[in-house]
């Protein structure tokens, strides 16, 4: 433990800005500047309201956690921090800290295996840190009054653990002297040193090795701790009070591992599993123990001879401490391994030597094509099946099963929601993926289907008392009587759609979603596009809680500042008082409203020019968190009371370091598409912008785009331009909406860009010789496919694009193993159709059809490791548009995937498309690897 000396970071502005960015208040942006930019993380905030903590990382560089005591407005930073976690009274704040950039970039291989993460424990009063090294894993208990603290495996014990040689055997007559060899530890079972603080009294602290395992109970009372050491023969269930620190030791065995831990809530029960340290982890069986710790007993519930237990399993008692969960698995076997030739017999021996082929049988009625069952593989092994123990009963009813294999925990008392995606795995290859959902009896395992082939984007939602289901089916929401077996169409006689009303895929609209329910079972809040309704479960009536003002005033009104705890889920009280956060369709602004349950009206609390993010409330108190920002303002963040947001008082202050360069504003363009119908497309103008002068556009765009009019820039280097980078290098920066049109995904695209565009010069901004168009991925197609049906655009850049539609139907998305088809028959690529339906369709949105036609210049980049997207794709566009004699340059970026992960490969990558645009689109001189290209090299490697 290190104490550190507060004096220079105790009271610091949360705003200071690195040396690079104070010098000039109005200098040009550069990537440089860039590097050094900070941005927030999600900030937390302790249950009681008064203390948030927050992530501060630079785009290049080692980040620090920001921490503000809000009631004695005092902040602090730590160094190299991340993650931070708060205790509950927000007293303490402990944050990981990693190895620096500069060491990790500076050691080699070997030594960078071993750097390891410190914890720093922050006292928010009075500003002392306290550093802890080679920490994994750390938590507060619920209270906040300790903290376990668990450390990486010292080196010096992974060395005990390796393999060795037995000693050779000397006979003194019939005694042997040989020194027997200590046993193989498998990673699984090895243990770790613990420490158990109290934040009370920092000197108090219990220090454990070996330890496996651990857990707090929810009321904080006791720690419980699997201590295992099969080195030595010691295998111990310890219980450590919270209150005394006394120390217990619950169960103690010489060969008996112990695995999973759970403690009730009520302090009444310790439920553990344990199996034999001699069999290898993976094949392990455990069994389940129960501890009544009022008297020690230790019990067995009963067992099953078609389930088991195994390393996987997970134990969790209900909130009421009445049932215990935990996950079975038909059979426990130890893993496959292949017969190895070892003498001359076995060359020949067609079964050992045919072993060892490199073989993957794809049937054609597998239910998962083989990239998708390797890459769901480790998943599967994982999986085990709910089961759960009625502690008054004692009885066990197995809930999953390999027919139902998912079952989402609750506090229910009767009923659970499960799922099965079993029917549709062959299927989702091209239709994409549904679930059956099944209610099962918790008493009795009874599994009752009530909802088939479901959209797996469609979760229904089971009430607080498990009376009620509700759920979005075809455009209606449905709720469901559980004890009635009866469903009930809440929607179908209400003259507004409920499905989404700007779906352009060739699939059924998805529903807008819900949101919690009231309490006692009594309503449930749905979403339009624009309204929140309130839907009475007895009498099944509805109403729209917003008076219809959203759709009236085309606002999209949404429930904000609801506590997150997945544990127990939110209701709400019928006459409650709700946050709504509101969004403007028209002036694509945000604000905070307020409204109450049972009663229709809204209230405006803050509305403006901006756009509002609520990030977190507090679990104990009213205390929300949110940022504001716009393009010229940085998202700082804000605390408020949940009723009074636009009292809200500023807690960051990072646009400072906006304000020490030339910047912009982003304004809202509309114009009429060439089918007549209305877009919207944001415009950001260079910095120091003179009115009626033309200037070089980049357009960026994707889908919908309108809803970043007050979004601040991303201030990072990655596969996108930086808007502000190019608004001050004096590019103007387009943003169009893409409304797409079933089947013709190519020409809706092209369209819509091409009408923006013209907008633009319409208005004086463009400069008609100087349009560049950039897009990854889905608008990386569009790209391709945009310049091949004008010439608007003088220089494009395509990321990651599918070329040949064709040939990317059947290709495969390595990130998941899943096959493409369904992108094209039901999801983004909107053909609506299978290959061989419809095959003119695929050639006719298919950009290396039309290679021959292209007049605009084309710059390709993929990363040859692209998991979404085949690489080939990239390399059949540059060869047909090479073929075809035309101007086309392709960056092949070595080992990355579909969005490029190595800086130096962003940064470079940045670099180059600027110089690109700069050439065509201003003038510049082309730099070599353009106008000459770069001939292949290798460098000497590091060891030579």
């Amino acid at each position: 433990m290190k104490l550190i000396s507060i004096t220079s970071v105790m009271l610091l502005s949360i705003g200071i800005l690195p040396p690079a960015l104070a010098e000039n208040s109005t200098k040009p942006l550069t990537l440089t500047d860039i590097m050094h930019f900070e941005s927030l993380g999600k900030p937390v905030i302790s249950d009681t309201g008064q203390v948030i903590a927050v992530e501060s990382s630079p785009d290049r560089g080692d980040s620090h956690v920001i921490a503000k005591n809000i009631s004695l407005q005092q902040s602090y930073q730590v160094a190299g921090g991340s993650d931070p976690q708060v205790s509950h009274d927000g007293r303490y704040i402990a944050v990981v800290v990693k190895p620096s950039l500069l060491t990790l970039e500076t050691s080699d291989a070997k030594a960078k295996k071993k750097l390891k993460s410190a914890m720093v424990l922050l006292d928010t009063q009075t500003g002392t840190q306290t550093r802890f090294e080679r920490v994994q894993e750390f938590a507060f208990s619920d209270e906040g009054k300790h903290l376990a603290i668990w450390f990486e495996a010292d080196e010096e014990s992974k060395k005990e653990v390796e393999p060795k040689v037995a000693e050779t055997l000397v006979e003194v007559g019939t005694v042997s002297t040989a020194k027997p060899a200590k046993p193989k530890v498998d990673k699984f079972d090895q243990g770790r040193r613990f420490t158990l603080l109290s934040l009370e009294n920092l000197t108090q602290q219990i220090d454990i090795e070996q330890v496996t395992g651990y857990v707090f109970d929810k009321n904080s009372r006791r720690l419980a701790l699997a201590v295992n050491d099969i080195t030595n023969k010691q295998h111990q269930l310890q219980l450590v009070d919270l209150k005394t620190h006394k120390k217990t030791v619950i169960f103690d065995s010489s060969n008996q591992q112990v695995g999973a831990l759970a403690l009730a809530k009520n302090g009444h029960w310790l439920a553990f599993t344990q199996g034999k340290d001699s069999e290898l982890p993976y094949g392990r069986n455990y069994q389940l123990s129960l501890v009544d710790l009022s008297s020690g007993k230790i019990s067995k519930p009963p067992e099953s001879p078609e389930w088991k237990l195994n390393r996987y399993t997970r134990l969790s008692f209900s909130l009421d401490s009445e049932r215990l969960f935990f996950g079975r698995v038909p059979e426990v076997s130890q893993q496959l391994s292949l017969q190895k030739i070892t003498e001359e017999n076995d060359l020949f021996n067609t079964d050992i030597v045919t072993a060892q082929r490199g073989l993957k049988v794809w049937h054609g009625d597998d239910p998962r094509i083989k990239p998708h069952e390797i890459k769901q593989y480790d998943k599967e092994q994982k999986r085990t099946y709910l089961a759960v123990l009625h502690l008054g009963s004692n009885n066990v009813v197995q809930l999953g099963d390999k027919t139902v294999p998912d079952v989402t925990i609750s506090q229910h008392k009767r009923f659970m929601l499960a799922s099965s995606d079993l029917p549709y795995r062959k299927m989702a290859t091209w239709a994409g993926f549904y679930q059956d959902y099944y209610l099962i009896d918790i008493n009795t395992g009874l599994k009752v289907p009530f909802l088939t082939q479901q959209p797996s984007d469609a979760e229904p939602s089971l009430s607080g008392n498990g009376k009620y289901v509700v759920y979005y089916q075809q455009g209606n929401v449905y709720l469901y009587d559980i004890a009635q077996a009866q469903r009930s169409n809440l929607t179908r006689s209400l003259k507004v759609s409920f499905a989404d009303e700007d779906h352009d895929y060739p699939s059924s609209a998805p529903g807008y979603g819900f949101g919690p329910w009231l309490k006692d079972d009594a309503g449930i809040l749905v979403y339009d596009k624009y309204d929140v309704w309130q839907f009475n479960t007895e009498s099944k009536a509805g109403f729209t809680l917003t008076e219809g003002k959203g759709r009236a005033q085309k606002i999209q009104y949404r429930l904000a500042g609801l506590v997150d705890n997945p544990d127990e889920p939110t209701e709400l009280a019928y006459n409650a008082t709700i946050l709504l956060h509101g969004y403007s369709d028209k002036t694509k602004a945000d604000g905070f409203y307020q409204a109450m349950l049972g009663e229709a009206g809204v209230k405006t609390l803050m509305q403006g020019e901006y756009k509002l993010t609520v990030l977190g409330r507090s679990k104990d108190a009213d205390t929300v968190v949110f940022s504001k920002e716009r393009f010229d303002l940085f998202p700082d963040l804000y605390t408020a009371s949940y009723n009074a947001p636009q009292n809200a008082v500023r807690q960051t202050d990072l646009d400072k370091q906006r304000q020490a360069f030339n910047w912009s504003k982003a304004e809202l363009v509309h114009w009429t598409n060439g089918d007549g119908k209305p877009l919207d497309g944001v415009l950001i103008k260079p910095t120091n912008y003179q009115a009626g002068k033309r200037v070089p556009v980049l357009v960026y765009y994707y889908r919908f785009m309108t809803d970043r009019l007050h979004a601040f820039p991303q201030m990072n280097i990655n596969h996108r331009p930086n808007f502000a980078w190019y608004i001050n290098n004096g590019y103007a920066v387009f943003l169009p909406d893409i409304r797409f049109e079933i089947g013709y995904p190519g020409a809706s695209s092209v369209q819509a860009l091409t009408s923006g565009v013209q907008k633009l010069i319409d208005m004086g901004v463009a400069d008609p010789d100087a349009i560049g168009l950039q897009g990854h991925s889905w608008s990386g197609y569009q790209t391709a496919f945009a310049i091949t049906q004008t010439k608007m655009f003088k220089a494009a850049v395509a990321g990651a694009p599918v070329a040949n539609m064709t040939s990317a139907y059947s290709g495969i998305r390595h990130g998941t193993g899943v096959a493409r088809q369904f992108q094209y028959e039901t999801g983004q690529s909107r053909i609506g159709a299978s290959l061989f339906a419809a095959p003119q369709k695929y050639i006719e949105n298919s950009p290396v059809f039309y290679a021959d036609r292209i007049q605009t210049p084309l710059m390709i980049m993929f990363g040859d490791k692209d998991d979404a997207v085949p690489w080939e794709q990239g390399v059949e566009m540059y060869l047909a548009m090479r073929r075809a004699g035309k101007d086309v340059v392709f960056l092949q970026y070595e080992d990355e995937p579909h969005h490029l992960k190595k800086y130096p490969n962003k940064l470079d990558y940045s670099m180059r498309m600027m110089q690109y645009f700069d050439h065509y689109l201003k003038g510049t001189p082309a730099p070599a690897w353009l106008s000459k290209g770069e001939a292949y090299v290798e460098y000497k490697a590091d060891d030579e």
